[in-house]
C-alpha cells in the first residue's frame, strides 16, 4: 500500500462530530504510553503526525485520520491512566461504547499491547468488551524490537494464554524501529477495503 495523502479531519468528542462521508474506519484502542501514534506514524510515513506525548492520558478526543482520502485510522483516548479524574474515565468510557456500539463504518479494531509485558486486566476487559460486542480485533503487540529474538516466542505465548484470542481474530507483532508488521496491517486494510 502507498500513502498518498494523510489528514486529520476531526477530532471528535460527540457522534455528531463524526465523518459523514461512509469511509471505512480502522480504530486503535490501548493502554496510555502503549504506542499509538508511533503505531500511525509508521503506517502512514510520516514522523510526527500523530503527536506523541509524555504525559500519559493526553488524547482525549477521538481522532479521525483521512488516508489516501479511501479510509480512517481512528485514535481513541488510551485507557487505563489512573491520573483521570473518575468522572473524565467514565467519559471516555461512554463515548467509546457509544462508538463502538454505533458507528456502522467502523471494520476492525487494532488493540495495541505492549509486547514487553502481560496483558494488563484493563486489556483483558478491552478484549473482552470488543468481544461482546462481536467486532472483530487485531491484537498488535508494539514494541517487539525490545526483546530479544530468543525470547520472543516465550513472551508472544504467553500473551496469547492471557487473551484467550477468539477463532478469526489476529496477533500482528510490530515495531515503529525495525518496521515489522507494517506490511501484515497494510494487507489487513487492503483486504477489508
Amino acid at each position: 500500500m502507498r500513502i498518498s495523502s494523510v489528514e486529520l479531519k476531526i477530532s471528535a468528542v460527540r457522534r455528531s462530530q463524526y465523518p459523514t462521508d461512509d469511509k471505512p474506519e480502522f480504530l486503535m484502542v490501548g493502554r496510555s504510553n502503549v504506542g499509538k501514534s508511533s503505531f500511525i506514524n509508521t503506517l502512514i510515513n510520516r514522523k510526527n503526525y500523530a503527536r506523541t506525548s509524555s504525559n500519559p492520558g493526553k488524547t482525549q478526543t477521538i481522532n479521525f485520520y483521512l488516508v489516501n482520502d479511501t479510509f480512517y485510522l481512528v485514535d481513541a483516548p488510551g485507557y487505563g491512566y489512573a491520573n483521570l479524574s473518575k468522572k473524565k474515565q467514565r467519559k471516555f468510557g461512554l463515548m467509546m461504547e457509544d462508538y463502538l456500539v454505533n458507528r456502522k463504518n467502523l471494520k476492525q479494531v487494532f488493540m495495541l499491547i505492549d509486547f514487553r509485558h502481560k496483558p494488563s486486566s484493563d486489556d483483558i476487559m478491552m478484549y473482552n468488551f470488543l468481544k461482546h460486542y462481536e467486532l472483530p480485533v487485531t491484537i498488535i503487540a508494539t514494541k517487539t524490537d525490545k526483546i530479544g529474538i530468543t525470547g520472543q516466542q516465550k513472551q508472544r505465548n504467553s500473551i496469547l494464554d492471557e487473551l484467550d484470542l477468539v477463532v478469526g481474530d489476529d496477533f500482528v507483532m510490530f515495531s515503529n524501529v525495525t518496521k515489522l508488521g507494517k506490511d501484515e496491517i497494510y494487507k489487513k486494510i487492503q483486504r477489508t477495503i
